[in-house]
């Protein structure tokens, strides 16, 4: 191999190992974003799985009951499809269900009553709401009482405002890390090149004609970078959600579309950056500073 090849070869950068460790900060960068999405999401399906009571009067005729149940339905805090009629015979029938014979054995009437559940929208999973829906739902004058947990819903609350701080923090953490890596990572992958920076500035190179091939090959590799945590997240997505049935009431891909594709100028932004970063840094370093 001839002289000029081999120093060539010793001083080109190495690119690949950036290009990697690239991709998998914007890899922890993106699946920390997905966390956060599914959290919140799973958040609101748990919400609107908290059932709503709203039982009746004893003795309320049949066009009434149909007449209650397309008030609830037409209401705008009452989630889509989830209102349904519970006759007394079909509870004490579930309770047969749940305690045997021993139920029927006790011979007494059947204590329930007719009763409509219902679930909420998430926005209106707060106690202040849910108080004025069912001082709203106590107006109807077949109604006799409306039942919710009270206890569970605080409790529920509490703990979101807890990990909604936490999960501020450590996101905050982890950005600053992650760009601490890319400009460290990029920095040894140009450190091969800083005398050819140097040595172009002091024969009269401009800033701009010795940093642009480094930016506008910053910009290509930090989009197949980009490109490369996309691949493994879609991956990883897919296996999760089939392995994960509650994922499946998740039902938001244009969110999980636009995150990833947001990855893209992120890694082409943050790589740029620390690629202008290092080639400055070495082109205000003094010679002696080099070595």
């Amino acid at each position: 191999m001839s002289e000029p090849k081999m120093i060539s070869r010793r001083t080109r950068p190495n690119y690949f190992y950036s290009i990697i460790s690239v991709a998998m900060v914007l890899f922890l960068i993106g699946f920390f974003g997905l966390l956060l999405l599914h959290a919140q999401e799973l958040v609101r399906v748990y919400k609107e799985q908290v059932n709503i009571l709203v039982e009746l009067k004893e003795g309320t005729p049949l066009p009434k009951v149909d007449s209650i149940q397309q008030t609830l339905e037409e209401e705008t805090y009452t989630l889509p499809e989830s209102v349904k009629f519970i006759s007394k015979a079909d509870a004490a029938e579930f309770m047969k269900d749940d305690f045997g014979d021993d139920f029927q054995r006790l011979g007494l009437p059947n204590p329930f009553y007719d009763m409509f559940t219902l679930n909420v929208q998430a926005a209106y999973m707060h106690p202040d709401s849910l108080a004025g829906i069912r001082a709203q739902i106590m107006t109807i004058e077949e109604v006799g009482d409306v039942y919710y947990q009270e206890s569970v819903i605080d409790e529920l609350l509490q703990n979101l405002r807890k990990v909604a701080y936490i999960a501020i923090g450590v996101g905050l953490f982890f950005f600053i890390v992650a760009i601490t890596l890319i400009h460290n990572t990029i920095r040894l992958a140009l450190y091969s090149n800083r005398f050819l920076i140097k040595n172009m500035q002091l024969v009269g190179a401009s800033w701009m004609f010795i940093s642009r091939p480094y930016l506008f090959r910053a910009l290509g590799h930090g989009f197949i970078a980009s490109v490369i945590a996309i691949c493994v997240l879609s991956g990883i997505l897919f296996w999760v959600r089939s392995d994960i049935p509650q994922l499946s009431l998740i039902n938001k891909p244009n969110i999980f579309i636009y995150l990833l594709l947001a990855l893209i100028p992120l890694g082409m932004f943050l790589y740029g950056l620390s690629t202008y970063r290092v080639v400055n840094k070495y082109l205000k370093m003094r010679i002696d500073d080099l070595y």
